[in-house]
């Protein structure tokens, strides 16, 4: 779905460039003010995972491929706001190192799977999420749909600013495109379900908008949550989530240097439908020609498949290392909002649901996502205050 060069005009491009920019310098703030340092990590290795399974292009109908697009996925890992920054820096990478979506589209590709697709899927996943029973299977299954709807609507965006750009007409891409992509979203649903149940069943309180308290794993991460309260965390389980996100990564690139160089060569549902529509020659000549692994596979192996490897492996620790460091550059410069801001709140891999005013000194919480039985219960300062009066009367 990387609109190359020339398949878009310059007034789409500076449009779509506009919007991109300014939902991304929205999203590094929030990501940033909401991020605690020990969820960058979890930024980094979603980031390596989705850069390696977008590689894997995966064959549908009539000589067409589809690969993986992640942005539902992230949605539903960290919260919209960091799967924006994710998927931006995650497609900058792609088209500038690997020449995988055209330099004056940057923008276009950014808003269709970076912001488009991840606010598609996110509020798909929240709404299916509210009306559906709460067990694991329906969350689930309204996990499936968001991430299928959000490739088809990152689909239909696509085919509005080639429609607005001339290239083709509306009436024609839309129908196409949305079509093709229909078929490749069934995919989308089930890598995404696959690895979101693999992670729900082992570690559901990294997942930040998880099933309700209702099903099992609800029940689950709001019982690791509900660990910390009134006691700083445990070394232990520091440490248990540091080597789950050491292993996601090992994942992640397993993925790209074993798996990548065996991944569908036909072409991807855009390329398909350009060509079934007579536009594929609009590209012309890339406006870019110095990306270092052009067509994920490095230059000077003799061996294509072994190219991929590397070029899988090198992209997907760089994802990795851009991440952290934009991750720690945004946690530093927007900081955490003071404890007595209302608006505060934490993305926190220990604590999947949403928690504000999270202190690690005294690991106290406040407004938390679950409904108290009393006051008593919703403040614990209160309680341990009321205790403390209490014994000093006796």
């Amino acid at each position: 779905m990387h609109i190359p060069d020339g398949f878009i005009d310059a007034p789409t491009a500076l449009v779509t460039a506009a919007a991109s920019l300014g939902t991304l310098a929205l999203a590094a703030r929030r990501t940033g003010r909401e991020m605690g340092e020990r969820t960058v990590p979890l930024l980094g290795v979603t980031a390596a995972f989705i850069f390696a399974a977008q590689m894997l292009n995966f064959p549908v109908a009539a000589g067409t491929s589809g690969h993986f697009l992640g942005a539902a996925f992230a949605a539903i890992i960290m919260g919209p706001w960091a799967a924006v920054v994710v998927m931006a820096v995650v497609v900058a990478v792609q088209a500038v190192g690997m020449a995988d979506g055209g330099i004056t589209a940057l923008g276009a590709n950014v808003l269709n799977m970076g912001v488009v697709a991840v606010f598609a899927g996110y509020v798909a996943h929240r709404a299916l999420r509210a009306v559906l029973p709460a067990t694991a299977t329906w969350y689930l299954a309204g996990v499936a749909v968001a991430a299928w709807f959000s490739v088809v609507a990152a689909a239909a965006a696509t085919s509005i600013e080639l429609g607005a750009s001339g290239t083709v007409p509306l009436r024609l891409v839309l129908p196409a495109m949305t079509s093709v992509h229909m078929i490749i979203g069934i995919g989308e649903a089930l890598i995404t379900t696959t690895v979101l149940g693999t992670i729900l069943a082992s570690r559901p309180d990294l997942v930040k908008n998880g099933p309700r308290h209702g099903s099992r794993a609800g029940r689950r991460s709001a019982a690791v949550g509900a660990e910390g309260v009134g006691r700083p965390v445990s070394r232990p389980r520091a440490g248990r989530t540091w080597g789950f996100l050491a292993a996601g990564l090992v994942v992640a690139a397993a993925l790209a240097v074993f798996v990548s160089p065996f991944a569908s060569t036909a072409p991807d549902g855009l390329a398909r439908v350009a060509a079934d529509q007579g536009f594929e020659g609009a590209g012309g000549r890339a406006v870019w020609n110095l990306s270092p692994i052009p067509g994920y596979s490095l230059p000077g192996f003799a061996d294509a498949r072994l190219g991929t490897a590397v070029a899988g492996l090198l992209g997907t620790l760089i994802m990795f290392a851009l991440i952290l460091g934009l991750g720690r550059a945004l946690s530093a410069r927007h900081p955490a909002s003071s404890p007595g801001d209302p608006q505060a709140g934490t993305i926190h891999p220990l604590g999947g649901h949403e928690h504000s005013d999270h202190r690690h000194a005294g690991h106290s919480h406040r407004g938390h996502g679950h409904s108290p039985r009393s006051s008593e219960d919703a403040d614990p300062d209160h309680t341990h205050a009321k205790a403390r009066h209490e014994e000093a009367g006796r």
